[in-house]
């Protein structure tokens, strides 16, 4: 009677495990969003188009060939994104396509993670640092990658790239999300509205309450 309760208990885990280790697959080719819910069926955080109103211009965007400007923020670099909101017919599908663009000499996508996605980088153009960082214990696993290198961020670890060379730098990102968001480490905790109370990031930092607010005061613009 032990062995039999065992075999149950066994077979219930691996059950769980297979549940929620993917998404389970589609049901149909594509679902094409679409921002009208009139007529479509709700699936995933979008609406579907009919499949037989779908056009080639859902599955497409252009302009990946045309450099981001880095001259617009104080971290000299650009990401342009193409995800589900660029390209409608990405909707459930588990993948989105990103061109990052640096400035010479300290270009950086500062340290963000992507709550929803896993992220491959192939460098194409420069020379860059990067690295993510594990949850506790926190370990940093950093490389400097060259054109043609291949580096992978895990899902939801904080993670950079910085531009160390006196040149520009241009890479190319696969993320494993339709729709992967970020959330940039410093504007998160210095920038959101309302702020955070200024008391709690001074312990949390180890930081003077004045050096907090000057933080807050440069992350509102």
């Amino acid at each position: 009677m032990k062995s039999f309760h065992f075999l149950v208990f066994l077979a219930f885990a691996l059950a769980l495990s297979f549940a929620s280790a993917f998404d389970p697959s589609p049901l149909q080719d594509f679902c094409v969003a679409i921002p009208e819910p009139k007529n479509a069926v709700f699936v995933n955080g979008k609406f579907c188009k009919n499949p037989n109103l779908t056009v080639a211009d859902d599955f497409f965007a252009w302009g990946l060939n045309i450099p981001g400007d880095t001259d617009q923020n104080r971290v000299r670099s650009n990401v342009t994104l193409l995800n589900v909101d660029r390209i409608p017919g990405l909707n459930t599908l588990g993948i989105s396509l990103a061109r990052l663009d640096f400035a010479p000499n300290g270009g950086l996508n500062p340290p963000h993670i992507h709550p929803r996605a896993t992220e491959i980088l192939v460098v194409v153009e420069g020379t860059l640092y990067v690295g993510f960082v594990t949850s506790n214990p926190n370990r940093l696993i950093a490389k400097v990658l060259y054109p043609g290198d291949v580096f992978v961020f895990p899902i939801g670890l904080i993670h950079f790239q910085f531009n160390i060379a006196k040149t520009n730098a241009v890479a190319f990102a696969g993320l494993s999300s339709q729709n992967p968001g970020v959330i940039t480490i410093a504007d998160a905790i210095f920038g959101p509205d309302p702020p955070i109370n200024p008391d709690v990031l001074a312990k949390a930092f180890q930081l003077d309450k004045k050096d907090v607010e000057k933080l807050q005061k440069l992350f509102e613009d």
